[in-house]
């Protein structure tokens, strides 16, 4: 080769490398916020799945609590009932386990008539230094919605003073003597009611 033609493309080489060089740094910088957006995700994740399960632990109470005072069990049974008092406590701590913050909620909400909470996080760890500038002070947000919906139901005739029978999904089928009933008599929480993600 001439060295007029290797001088013309050694100019060439340098500038394809540094091309690639900058993709290379380009996608690192991508999968840096993707790895941060996923582990918000998480927190998100598990922050509202904490609300939802603190109240529905507070359901079970309550379901327990009335069962022989009247009717009212009815309402718990259905998950109308629950104050959620501790839910942000939960929120809080499990957001704090998984290095974020909750930064808006747990609120309160609705899926398909079934209670719930939506819980925002921002994580405690910045995406990290990379050649897009901005990122080593950038946080990743996140925010999930988790839903508690009762697993069982019962007749609506049934006479609430006496034998009280709750179908329950995979046909399961519980008994309570209102006039000799335990709250421990009541079968685990996951039973009577199920918390997951909103879809």
């Amino acid at each position: 080769m001439p060295s007029g033609d290797r001088g013309q493309t050694l100019p060439i080489y340098i500038w394809m490398t540094a091309i690639l060089l900058f993709a290379a740094f380009a996608f690192f910088a991508f999968a840096q916020a993707a790895s941060a957006r996923n582990g918000a995700q998480s927190a998100a994740d598990a922050a509202a799945l904490a609300a939802a399960q603190d109240s529905r632990k507070e359901l079970l109470d309550g379901l327990g609590a009335a069962i022989g005072q009247g009717d009212a069990w009815r309402d718990w049974l259905l998950g109308d009932k629950f104050d959620g008092v501790g839910a942000a406590e939960a929120a809080n701590r499990l957001a704090a386990e998984n290095d974020a913050d909750v930064v808006a909620g747990p609120d309160d909400t609705d899926v398909d008539g079934h209670p719930g909470y939506r819980v925002e996080v921002e994580t405690r760890y910045t995406v990290g230094d990379s050649v897009i500038p901005g990122t080593e002070t950038k946080h990743a947000k996140a925010d999930a919605i988790a839903v508690i919906e009762p697993r069982c139901d019962v007749d609506p005739d049934a006479d609430p003073a006496k034998t009280v029978v709750f179908d329950c999904d995979g046909g399961e089928q519980f008994e309570f003597d209102p006039d000799d009933f335990d709250i421990e008599d009541l079968p685990e929480p996951s039973v009577l009611f199920s918390v997951h993600l909103a879809d």
